[in-house]
């Protein structure tokens, strides 16, 4: 089973930007939400995807995802729940990792998290300056 496995911080200042090498503009919708599991539609340019996500174990849960076409998930998102999310998401290698670190807009404008994916639950990062506190 695939598996997800990420930690989560808020990020504290603009000095990850200097870091930065590639960005893009996200906009996603869920389809279905509660504790146990959720239903994500996510485009992204000219690319898109379905992902269902299991329930959280630590940091580790169940996900699937797989690409739709672009012209259907924008049909997707009209009947996801409220509140679609969108998001600048820019990619910074830190310490041999790639963290990526979402600039929210629209309802969520102001909000900067840093979420970089882990091999193992217990793998060893390094904090970037700019990471402050875990909200994984």
């Amino acid at each position: 089973m695939p598996v997800e496995i990420e930690r989560k911080f808020l990020v504290t200042c603009d000095a990850w930007r200097a870091e930065a090498t590639g960005s893009r503009r996200i906009v996603q919708g869920y389809l279905a939400s509660d504790p146990t599991r959720a239903v994500r539609i996510r485009i992204a340019g000219d690319e898109a995807w379905l992902t269902i996500k299991g329930a959280a174990s630590g940091i580790s849960r169940a996900e699937f995802e797989y690409p739709v076409p672009a012209a259907d998930a924008g049909e997707m998102l009209a009947l996801c729940l409220p509140g679609s999310i969108e998001k600048i998401r820019h990619l910074v290698p830190h310490d041999n990792q790639l963290w990526e670190v979402d600039e929210f807009l629209g309802d969520n404008a102001g909000l900067v998290i840093a979420e970089i994916e882990l091999d193992a639950p217990e793998q060893a990062i390094v904090l970037p300056s700019w990471a402050g506190c875990d909200v994984t």
